[in-house]
C-alpha cells in the first residue's frame, strides 16, 4: 500500500501527459459493472493507427473536446491522458481521455504542464503569449490568471524548430484541478 505522500510524489513525476492518435473503429457504452446497465454518460472509444496499435480510451464529461469536435465512427483524432493516472493491465491498453481533438493539418496541439518560464514539462515547447493570444478556461470564460505551474491545452499553427520550439499560441485553455 502506497503511502500518501508517495502517491503525491508519483502525481508529481512528469511528463503529466502522453496521447494517442488513430481513427475511431468503435465507440460503445460503458456498462455498470453491479448492473450491466448502459451508464449512458461515459463512453469507450477504441482508436487504431496506423501500424495497427489498438489503444480504448474512457470518454466521460470530465473529457475536454477541443472545439466541442464530435466524434464518430471514422473519425482520425488524438486522445491525451494522464501518464500519472492508474490504469487498469488489460488488452489493448484502456486510459481515461483528459483531451480530445480532430486531427488537423493546419494547428498543432500541445497538452502539458507549463512552468514558470511557459515552457511544456517534458521540455519540447515554450510558450510566448500575444495580446492576440486567446486565454480561457474549459467552460469558455475567459482566464485572468497567472498561467505559470498549470495544465494547459496550447493549440498553435506553427514554432520555431530550436528546442525548446517556441510558438505565440492562438489559444489556450487553462485545465483547472
Amino acid at each position: 500500500m502506497y503511502k500518501e505522500r508517495d502517491l503525491k510524489a508519483m502525481q508529481d513525476e512528469t511528463p503529466r501527459y502522453n496521447y494517442f492518435s488513430g481513427w475511431v473503429e468503435r465507440i460503445t457504452n460503458l456498462r455498470s459493472g453491479n448492473t450491466g446497465e448502459i451508464d449512458g454518460c461515459t463512453k469507450l472509444y477504441t482508436l487504431q493507427d496506423d501500424q495497427g496499435s489498438i489503444v480504448t480510451f474512457t470518454v466521460d464529461v470530465r473529457t475536454y473536446f477541443v472545439d466541442g469536435y464530435k466524434v464518430g465512427v471514422g473519425s482520425q483524432i488524438t486522445c491525451y491522458y494522464s501518464t500519472n493516472a492508474p490504469v487498469i493491465l488489460i488488452y489493448p491498453p484502456q486510459y481515461r481521455a483528459v483531451v480530445v481533438s480532430q486531427n488537423l493539418n493546419d494547428r498543432q496541439i500541445k497538452v502539458d504542464r507549463f512552468d514558470q518560464n511557459l515552457t511544456s514539462a517534458d521540455g519540447t515547447l515554450s510558450l510566448s503569449i500575444s495580446s492576440e493570444t486567446n486565454i480561457e478556461l474549459e467552460n469558455g470564460q475567459s482566464f485572468e490568471g497567472n498561467l505559470a505551474g498549470r495544465d494547459l491545452i496550447v493549440i498553435y499553427s506553427s514554432s520555431t524548430r530550436s528546442i525548446p520550439a517556441l510558438t505565440v499560441p492562438i489559444e489556450i485553455i487553462v485545465m483547472c484541478p
